[in-house]
């Protein structure tokens, strides 16, 4: 997994004026938190986190000038509309120690294409070492048959990895594709079927029907 080095500056400043002032100086606000210590409320450099962030479960190590933090972002906050970073909180862990995460799941293999494909979760829990999270985790869906589910228990797990989530739990679901419908067929009317037959006779004028 990804690893990587970023400098934090101390914020001495708090509430909404001073993380906007923060945010237009191409930072972003940010607290460090867990294992007991007191929080530690920062500001990173947007564009440097921004890039780390690209990477799933990435560990930070944070440069406060003293000392060296290693942590795992925990809630990051998006502007709704601009999509730019707004807030993250990163929470202290130890090389060595087992954490419960989000890991993503990428699917691989061949499957019935007359089927319709649903991803019902994207992402699976898992427990794992903090320094040894795995960027993604997968599914072999080869031979699933339309109408049928691959779960949780089905993801391939590297060795150390534990499974959190409901086994049961569908990740995929091959839906079987309505049948189409033929179109209706259209008969033609018989030649002359609304004449009255030849010799027949005609209503008398002003009879009532």
């Amino acid at each position: 997994m990804a690893e990587i080095k970023i400098a934090g500056a101390r914020r001495t400043e708090f509430g909404k004026g001073a993380s906007r002032r923060t945010r237009r100086d191409g930072l972003v606000p940010a607290v460090i938190y867990g294992h007991g210590e007191n929080p530690i409320h920062i500001s990173l450099p947007a564009r440097e986190l921004g890039i780390a962030l690209k990477s799933s479960n990435v560990l930070l190590d944070i440069d406060l000038g003293d000392h060296v933090e290693l942590t795992l972002p925990k809630s990051i906050v998006r502007h709704a509309i601009k999509g730019t970073l707004e807030h993250i909180d990163l929470i202290i862990v130890r090389r060595g120690e087992r954490v419960v995460v989000s890991v993503p799941v990428h699917t691989s293999g061949e499957y019935d294409r007359d089927g319709i494909l649903e991803h019902n979760h994207n992402s699976i829990e898992v427990e794992t070492e903090a320094t040894s999270i795995p960027s993604f985790l997968e599914l072999d869906m080869t031979g699933l048959e339309a109408g049928s589910s691959l779960h949780a228990s089905d993801v391939k797990l590297p060795a150390g990895v534990i499974l959190i989530s409901d086994p049961k739990m569908v990740v995929v679901h091959l839906s079987v594709r309505a049948a189409q419908e033929e179109p209706a067929a259209v008969v033609a009317p018989v030649e002359g079927a609304d004449a009255p037959a030849e010799g027949a006779a005609a209503p008398a004028e002003g009879a009532k029907s």
